[in-house]
């Protein structure tokens, strides 16, 4: 892994899920901000060594004065759930486009690389699978399209100000602190499903594909990004692996150690079939290759919420 250390350092949604997992590994060696509004995000998940800025992500002045004069920006700020976005796209676009617009133009002025974690919603239904970064944008929801618009505004800000961005296409991403709340995903209401007792609830047949990613790697991945020379483009983060949802259930009862029954409901509208990303360019530009099998990530993960 690529060092970042000694640096100035702002994440903006440092207080949530993979933000706070980010900060607690940047605190180590370097001086870190955190912005965060704390929506949804908690200040108990920050390490005590980090200055905490509490504002809006999408006013201007907050978030240039928490950049200034820092060396790397991890832009974590958005609304990461999806059913909202689709409730509320004028908030989707504040929050996930416009903010990001802000940080940009901010880190322009500081000349601060930016990392910015992006989704693999940008795909919407792939025409291939494993998904390459090549493969043509079909978001088809809010919060993909704020994604998409995001990773666009970041290419014309390298190719015209020569200000280094590196967008994270984020596949699946669990992991302590990411069971509950707006990150949780299936794997979050499984397991929360499991140990109360309950089945666990299959939109559809269960046979769509997903490509579950443990916190761990994300954070890694972030850390490389803010080194490497290959600015200006997105970069898939995944493990390169997919099971199916049927598969999670089984895998789930498993690692909690229930024998629940499974339920079937109908399908999510518009729900992507498959979904695994290809890391050919992940691997060979940014050096990521991810560690984390996702039954010792369920088991960290569940270990965690006892400590």
């Amino acid at each position: 892994m690529n060092d970042v250390s000694n640096c100035r350092v702002l994440v903006t949604g440092g207080g949530g899920f993979v933000g706070s997992h980010l900060t607690s590994a940047l605190a180590v060696e370097n001086h870190v901000r955190v912005l965060d509004n704390f929506s949804t995000g908690r200040r108990a998940n920050l390490p005590e060594d980090v200055t905490v800025i509490e504002g809006d992500i999408r006013d201007t002045e907050t978030v240039s004065e928490a950049m200034d004069d820092v060396d790397i920006v991890f832009h974590e700020a958005a609304m990461v759930s999806v059913p909202e976005s689709i409730e509320q796209p004028v908030d989707c676009h504040e929050l996930n486009g416009s903010a990001t617009v802000t940080v940009l133009d901010c880190a322009r002025r500081q000349d601060a690389r930016v990392v910015l974690a992006s989704s693999a919603a940008v795909y919407g239904n792939p025409d291939t699978v494993p998904i390459r970064e090549a493969e043509p944008a079909d978001p088809r929801t809010p919060y993909g399209i704020e994604k998409h618009l995001g990773e666009q505004y970041a290419q014309f800000y390298t190719e015209r100000y020569g200000l280094p961005t590196v967008p994270l296409r984020y596949f699946n991403v669990y992991g302590p602190r990411g069971l509950d709340g707006e990150y949780a995903g299936v794997i979050g209401t499984f397991i929360r499903q499991a140990q109360a007792g309950n089945p666990l609830t299959i939109e559809g047949d269960g046979e769509q594909t997903r490509d579950f990613v443990h916190v761990d790697d994300v954070v890694r991945a972030n850390l490389l990004a803010a080194t490497t020379d290959a600015i200006g483009r997105p970069f898939n983060v995944g493990t390169g692996r997919s099971i199916s949802i049927n598969e999670l259930a089984e895998t789930v009862r498993d690692v909690v150690g229930t024998d629940v029954g499974i339920k079937h409901v109908p399908e999510r509208t518009d729900d992507i079939k498959e979904s695994e990303a290809d890391l050919s360019d992940a691997r060979t530009l940014l050096g990521y290759e991810p560690t984390v099998s996702l039954e010792k990530g369920l088991e960290s993960t569940l270990s965690a919420e006892g400590e």
